[in-house]
């Protein structure tokens, strides 16, 4: 049997920007399980979104850093290539991070939704970080994940634009850093090479977010069958 993303299910809920209604809408939903993305401005998020879920999902700005929202979308997975019946999952798409022309309040509002979202966000969903594999490990991304460490998330990080590194150096001075960000990240579970142009890499990003999303269902089906044992 084969779980994949079902193609163009994704169906828009709402974009919120307003932090005290983020966090309401988190105590609404407790338990979600799902993806959430999120990078530095420009690095192709919503690319990378509407390569894995279907065109036209996730709308590509023109001005980038200029997107405030949080975006929330349920999507549902496919059995070898037909509808199953399991439930349906969030797709959360975060407002990117480290735009110099972002003014200080947006920044400031940035900050507050951020903290929302991983202070009440449900450990069933997966991060996923996106940086540039020609610029990796910026100062925003760095910045970036010394806020994220002081949560607990499942995380991946996914290097995007790998077509535009033309040279065989170029890739191999970008494999070579996998070690240090490992160390550095301590909290990201893999690693992955990507490209939203020519799709390279995007199967095995796919099928980490399929494997998640199976071992959060089966963790709740564990957890179910354990409290009704407790209670008989």
């Amino acid at each position: 049997m084969s779980y994949l993303i079902k193609p163009h299910t994704a169906e828009f809920k709402m974009g919120i920007s307003d932090p005290a209604q983020f966090e309401e809408w988190l105590s609404n939903h407790p338990d979600i399980i799902g993806v959430s993305f999120v990078g530095r401005s420009n690095v192709g998020k919503s690319s990378i979104i509407n390569a894995l879920f279907g065109s036209k999902t996730a709308r590509v700005s023109k001005t980038p850093g200029r997107t405030r929202e949080i975006n929330i979308f349920e999507f549902e997975l496919g059995l070898n290539g037909k509808k199953c019946d399991l439930p349906k999952f969030f797709l959360i798409d975060l407002p990117g991070y480290g735009h110099a022309e972002v003014s200080k309040e947006m920044s400031k509002n940035w900050d507050q939704l951020m903290g929302s979202f991983f202070s009440h966000l449900s450990a069933g969903m997966l991060l996923v970080n996106l940086q540039d594999a020609r610029h990796p490990n910026q100062e925003s991304d760095k910045g970036f994940h010394k806020f994220l460490k002081t949560f607990t998330r499942n995380a991946i990080l996914v290097f995007n634009k790998m077509d535009k590194l033309k040279t065989q150096k170029e890739r191999a001075e970008l494999e070579k850093l996998k070690p240090a960000l490992s160390k550095e990240y301590k909290w990201i579970r893999q690693m992955y090479f990507a490209s939203a142009e020519t799709k390279k890499g995007l199967p095995q990003v796919e099928e980490a977010i399929v494997a998640h999303l199976l071992e959060e269902l089966e963790i709740r089906k564990t957890d179910r069958v354990e409290l009704d044992d407790d209670e008989a």
